[in-house]
């Protein structure tokens, strides 16, 4: 029986949030897993920094870091991954119509591999119909997203519902991430 793959896709798109995308690649590493970023393209996307800040009722963005997609949505071949996480930021509201991005995300609900998702992030499985009775954490903001397509929102850090493992924002990576790489680590039964 061949093994399982170490590859663990991170989706990002122009706007991807910075902790949302660099916690889980950096815990991927230390869980000696591979992360491997997808995008629209194979490309530099340009990832920012989001906070609201005091005196303030929305999100204030200032730009970040660039990350390197390692792969277009186009040219992922679903099957050769163990895993997959959806990052925050504005990206997915842009990134969601892609019909190969669409493919990838219902493989991973349909095959039941462990799923890592972060606010805005649930806007991809919803658009992609996957959410329907799941119960998940998201940005408040974004429960409207995610309750007009079937999905259930919990105001939690940690919300584990089956393969799908979700938290509120950044702010709450410490809650569920390790919950998700332990998932993926149930693969080869190191967990």
């Amino acid at each position: 029986m061949p093994a399982v793959s170490r590859k663990v896709l991170i989706i990002v798109g122009d706007a991807s949030e910075v902790v949302d995308t660099l916690y889980p690649y950096y815990r991927l590493q230390e869980a000696e897993l591979e992360p491997v970023v997808a995008g629209p393209d194979a490309r530099r996307f340009q990832m920012v920094m989001h906070e609201v800040r005091p005196g303030w009722t929305i999100t204030k963005e200032w730009e970040g870091y660039t990350i390197q997609a390692d792969v277009a949505f186009r040219d992922i071949r679903p099957e050769d991954y163990r895993g997959i996480f959806f990052s925050g930021g504005r990206a997915p509201e842009y990134i969601r119509y892609d019909e190969d991005l669409v493919r990838v995300t219902r493989h991973f609900f349909a095959e039941n591999k462990p799923i890592g998702c972060v606010c805005h992030g649930v806007e991809i499985p919803a658009y992609a119909g996957c959410v329907k009775g799941r119960r998940m954490a998201t940005v408040a903001k974004c429960r409207y997203d995610l309750e007009i397509c079937g999905g259930v929102f919990v105001d939690a850090p940690c919300v584990v519902d089956g393969n799908l493992v979700s938290g509120r924002t950044f702010h709450d990576h410490g809650h569920y991430i390790g919950k998700w790489i332990d998932l993926l680590l149930k693969e080869d039964g190191q967990k």
